[in-house]
């Protein structure tokens, strides 16, 4: 225990210069903190349409086009790392305390504050990382071109909006917001997105004529401009390489199915030892993971992405790289590199319905990997973040609460015959409507839309128990 703690301690004399948002000492009006969580979400906006200063050309191939999605980054502008630094230093502070590399008491403030700083300091260290390897990887143009002045000015800016990002998720965390940051500027990032791809006025020439790529917009323009109706109507909900109607109803369907699965749950009643007639209860519900295991298989899948094309660029030739994956630039998508082959290709999604029967076992690959990946990180994602059974049974036991009807030792037991099932279970659920939503090409991709469904689930909870606790305070 005692070499953890001084792996911990070595973060000590930094705390002092670390930026930090100091908890609220007061309880904050649910007004306020809807403010405070517009104000956020503003800042992010704009730093997300605010182009980088000094940078020479960002056409070409995007590298880390395939994790924008979950990343909320958007290429060229401040945002370009998005959550990048944040997720990343969360999620390996996180394991490093659930494999108990890092030994942590969350019952003392002081390991608490060291932990909270740790992660801090690792994000601000990733930022740094990351910028310095986009300008010297030669993302806005070569270093000679830009020039070392405009080069420093670069990471400089990029490192500057990742401390903003990781200032305002702590603002919204220590109770001044609603939720947490991350979460916000996933499903805003997500849903823009879709409301893009649904009404963008932007036109494309696709040799078809000039066509709108907002698939609502587009609906309209070639029912008015076309004498054949019954075409124009079959070309607006089935035309390809562009978002349409029917890719809008599916993104919908997928949507209200992911809502109504947020209902499932087990809800076990406790009550407390100490105060006689004190019931509760504790919810287990069928996402029990929420949306972990699908944020873990698209970082792990997005990763191989950036790994196989950088690799497939220098050593094409090499019968291993080829074996990661093989790219080649689509028509479609603006110099964009999709997988052809090897194993990022059974990794992705099929194109279409035609794809899928053209190529079976590459459907039937993308399943079981979708799944059983989703399954795993969820089966493991509760060890490591203090919610498997015997956590929850230690801290029902910690409040003095027992099961009525069980004895305190066999509290565990008990819980055991539901946390690994609703974790397990709702691992696989989360990959099939991934899977499903993708089929039917859904906008956004399954993984955007299951992580925006189940942040706004949250966030509509979060805001329903403020709503409730500020009713209640008031007395009415």
């Amino acid at each position: 225990m005692g070499g953890g703690f001084r792996v911990l301690h070595l973060v000590r004399p930094f705390l002092s210069i670390l930026p930090e948002v100091q908890s609220a000492d007061r309880r904050v009006p649910f007004r306020e903190k809807v403010i405070y969580t517009v104000i956020s979400l503003f800042i992010f906006l704009v730093c997300s349409q605010l182009p980088l200063y000094g940078i020479h050309s960002t056409t070409g191939a995007d590298p880390f086009y395939w994790m924008r999605v979950i990343l909320a980054s958007n290429r060229g502008t401040v945002m370009e790392l998005g959550i990048t630094p944040i997720v990343t230093s969360g999620l390996v502070m996180q394991l490093l305390a659930g494999s108990k590399i890092i030994e942590v008491d969350n019952s003392v403030r002081e390991d608490r504050a060291l932990l909270n700083g740790a992660q801090k300091l690792l994000g601000i260290l990733i930022a740094v990382g990351e910028a310095v390897a986009y300008v010297v990887s030669g993302m806005y143009g070569s270093v000679g071109q830009l020039g070392v002045g405009n080069a420093i000015l670069i990471i400089v800016q990029l490192c500057f909006a990742g401390l903003i990002v990781i200032c305002l998720d702590e603002l919204l965390q220590k109770g001044y917001g609603l939720g947490s940051g991350i979460s916000l500027f996933i499903a805003t990032n997500i849903c823009e997105s879709i409301i893009w791809k649904a009404f963008s006025p932007t036109t494309i020439n696709s040799g078809r004529g000039a066509e709108f790529e907002g698939a609502v917009i587009a609906l309209f323009h070639l029912l008015i401009t076309r004498t054949d109706k019954v075409r124009a109507l079959r070309e607006a909900f089935y035309r390809q390489n562009l978002p349409n109607v029917t890719n809008l109803l599916a993104t919908v369907l997928v949507f209200l199915i992911v809502i109504y699965f947020q209902g499932f749950r087990v809800v076990l009643p406790v009550r407390s030892k100490n105060a006689r007639g004190q019931q509760g209860s504790y919810p287990i519900k069928l996402f029990y993971t929420s949306n972990m295991p699908i944020i873990l298989q698209s970082a792990l899948v997005s990763n191989l992405y950036f790994i196989s094309q950088l690799l497939y660029r220098r050593y094409s030739g090499n019968f291993l790289v080829n074996l990661l994956g093989k790219w080649k630039e689509s028509e479609y998508s603006g110099g964009q590199y999709i997988p052809v082959g090897g194993l990022a290709y059974y990794m992705t999604a099929p194109a279409s319905l035609a794809d899928m029967a053209a190529n079976p076992f590459h459907a039937l690959f993308y399943v079981v990997f979708m799944l059983s990946a989703c399954a795993l990180f969820s089966k493991t994602w509760i060890e490591v973040s203090g919610s498997s059974a015997k956590d929850v049974a230690k801290q029902l036991k910690e409040q003095q609460m027992v099961m009525p009807g069980h004895r305190e030792s066999n509290l565990q037991k008990e819980l055991n015959r539901y946390i690994p099932t609703a974790a397990a279970f709702g691992g696989v659920c989360i990959g099939a409507l991934t899977v499903l939503a993708d089929f039917m090409g859904a906008i956004g991709s399954g993984t955007g839309i299951l992580l925006a469904v189940t942040i706004i689930y949250q966030y509509f909870e979060t805001f329903e128990k403020e709503k409730a606790s500020e009713l209640g305070f008031f007395g009415i």
